[in-house]
């Protein structure tokens, strides 16, 4: 690359995402953007199948893992459906987006009833889906998310979004330019829409993959 390229993440990285990007010769800033604060709630009886949209999810409903563990689960992600894997769950299906999960409700479990788990800023891509059909259900809130601005002080060239609610803490005290906006899905990239038409969505849910676009995308236009 002929100049650094400068980076800010709207979340922490790992050690090692981090280094991936540091080692293609980046300048990177990672800062938290939201925060995930668990908030009470209880479980009385589970439906048929359990629905997890996020990792977030999985960690705050461990607590009651011995009243669920025996009902099937359809979820979002694969890092999701790892998650839950290992901690001994069965999932029927996994999918990239909330939108692709419920063709597989309507294609194979109209006839069952649902648990889902999720924040309080969750979409309602899935409650829609399952009023509409009449299918029983119950939503369970099992966490909130905060924004947590920061203003940025140094011009990026990127930035890299991982959620709707980072998007938002984002531009609460940062203006989005002409910086490219590298997204880990497509709702993601809707929330960005609003502020930008510079948007790169990763083709695999993943920070991984966010990461990977990035230093592709800046390779392909060095």
């Amino acid at each position: 690359m002929a100049k650094e390229i400068g980076v800010i993440s709207t979340k922490k990285l790992a050690v090692n995402q981090k280094q991936f990007l540091l080692n293609a010769g980046f300048k990177v800033m990672d800062e938290d953007f939201i925060s995930i604060n668990p908030i009470p709630y209880e479980i009385d009886d589970a439906n048929d199948i359990l629905i997890f949209t996020s990792q977030n999810t999985v960690q705050n409903i461990l607590k009651h893992k011995d009243k669920l563990i025996l009902k099937p689960v359809l979820c979002v992600g694969d890092k999701t459906k790892q998650m839950l894997i290992n901690h001994g769950f069965t999932v029927l299906n996994a999918q990239p987006e909330a939108s692709e999960l419920i063709k597989i409700i309507d294609d194979a479990y109209l006839d069952k009833s649902f648990t889902f788990f999720c924040g309080t800023s969750r979409l309602n891509t899935i409650p829609d889906f399952l009023k509409e059909k009449k299918l029983k259900h119950k939503i369970i809130e099992v966490y909130e998310t905060i924004e947590t601005p920061i203003t940025i002080q140094s011009k990026m060239d990127s930035i890299l979004f991982f959620s709707p609610s980072g998007v938002s803490s984002y531009v609460k005290d940062n203006s989005i330019i002409d910086e490219i906006c590298f997204c880990i899905g497509n709702t993601t990239a809707k929330a960005v829409e609003k502020y930008s038409k510079n948007i790169v969505i990763a083709n695999q849910p993943t920070v991984e993959n966010v990461i990977i676009q990035c230093i592709n995308y800046y390779k392909a236009n060095s």
